[in-house]
């Protein structure tokens, strides 16, 4: 497990301090470290077409980016490119503990980690990023440039899909070697070169805009089949313009729509299944044959380790009647009897049975975990391997 160190930081003196407000460069944030996963293992990764990857090239000043599966490598050449491989912790376990690391921040607001291998000059030039991002230094170093928020920089597309901005004052200019970590707040503007090889791993934070949230939630009205009140004016009476919508018209229709928003069972299951939802596919291994209800009871006095896989998004809402647990886009609704239960599975990504088995009295609770179990999100192993062959795990 890697355990990260702020500078003489806490982290709540990071938060209070850095978090949102400006960048800081974190030396030996991991100490004596070492990388989870090799140049080979990512090129592995990206060719799969499951996995979202690109190639970014930098030729005597021309911009390129590809976009995988990649079949072969030769755009990867031994000078100013690089290899990007998005939501790598969904399929690499190893690689996925360094997220554990950043979970001081809650779990909605993690998304994935994105691993990139450059050759020496490779990246993808000077950029803004609209969310928080650790960058980590692997194996190898880079140059990086970081400079404070100024919305007075222009952006501009060296093509399709490699967006840049405009040169800028850097407040941190710095080469990065293994373990050093660099945290870069949303519309910071930065850029990184290798010096050597490099590999870097980037720990990305979620920050949905407004348009997001209201095309999701509309989405999700339609799909309940609520949002069916229409504007009605029983009361209405001749006009001097017939041309004006009236300020009681646009105060009823605002009422309307911000009804929606106030109803708290229409609003948690949204809100639950829209920041649990993941952005990229998963590396799932579905129980088959399925498990039933009365097998928990088996497993639980065997009380083996409870594995959350790699990428799957947990969270829960504490509701006046129930706790709405989230998971991977789908809502289950449950006791307050089970919080504790439900925390150890949104807290932590390893669980000890025996956390969860007050909770086993309930039946919906069960019949969750059940589900859970039988959807690969979370998994066990067999407590004494050398009783079982490969086959033989749920993993």
């Amino acid at each position: 497990m890697y355990q990260l160190q702020i500078n003489d930081l806490t982290f709540g003196q990071f938060l209070e301090q850095y978090w949102q407000k400006k960048p800081l460069l974190i030396k030996q944030g991991f100490q004596n470290f070492i990388d989870p996963i090799a140049p080979e293992e990512l090129a592995g990764l990206a060719t799969e077409d499951c996995i979202e990857s690109r190639i970014v090239t930098n030729h005597q000043d021309k911009w390129e980016a590809y976009h995988g599966p990649f079949e072969q490598f030769e755009l990867l050449t031994d000078s100013n490119s690089t290899l990007l491989v998005q939501a790598v912790d969904h399929w690499h376990p190893q690689a996925a503990e360094l997220v554990e690391a950043f979970r001081f921040i809650p779990n909605w607001r993690i998304d994935d980690l994105m691993i990139s291998y450059s050759t020496p000059g490779g990246g993808v030039g000077p950029h803004l990023d609209q969310y928080d991002v650790f960058i980590i230094q692997g194996q190898g170093k880079r140059h990086w440039r970081v400079g404070l928020r100024d919305d007075s920089l222009k952006q501009f597309a060296q093509n399709k899909s490699l967006l840049q901005v405009e040169q800028f004052n850097a407040v941190i200019d710095a080469v990065l070697e293994p373990g050093d970590i660099l945290y870069i707040p949303p519309a910071c503007p930065h850029e990184g070169y290798a010096v050597e090889n490099a590999l870097n791993y980037s720990v990305g934070f979620r920050a949905p805009d407004q348009k997001d949230l209201l095309s999701s939630f509309a989405d999700h009205i339609i799909d309940m089949e609520a949002g069916k009140k229409r504007f009605s004016d029983p009361d209405l009476s001749p006009r001097a313009s017939i041309g004006e919508v009236a300020a009681s018209d646009k105060q009823q229709i605002h009422t309307m729509l911000h009804d929606l928003m106030k109803d708290d069972k229409l609003y948690s299951s949204w809100l639950g299944k829209t920041l649990s939802e993941p952005k990229h596919e998963m590396d799932l291994a579905p129980l088959d044959p399925p498990l039933e209800l009365q097998d928990l009871d088996e497993i639980a006095i065997e009380n083996p380790i409870i594995y959350r896989a790699g990428g799957v998004r947990a969270i829960y809402q504490i509701c006046e009647t129930h706790v709405l647990l989230s998971v991977n886009g789908e809502n289950y609704t449950l006791s307050h009897h089970c919080l504790e239960a439900i925390k150890q599975l949104t807290d932590h990504t390893t669980i000890d049975f025996k956390a969860i088995i007050p909770a086993l009295d309930s039946l919906e609770f069960k019949q969750t975990l059940t589900k859970l179990f039988n959807d690969g999100t979370y998994f066990v192993e067999d407590s004494d391997p050398e009783e079982t062959d490969d086959d033989d795990s749920w993993e």
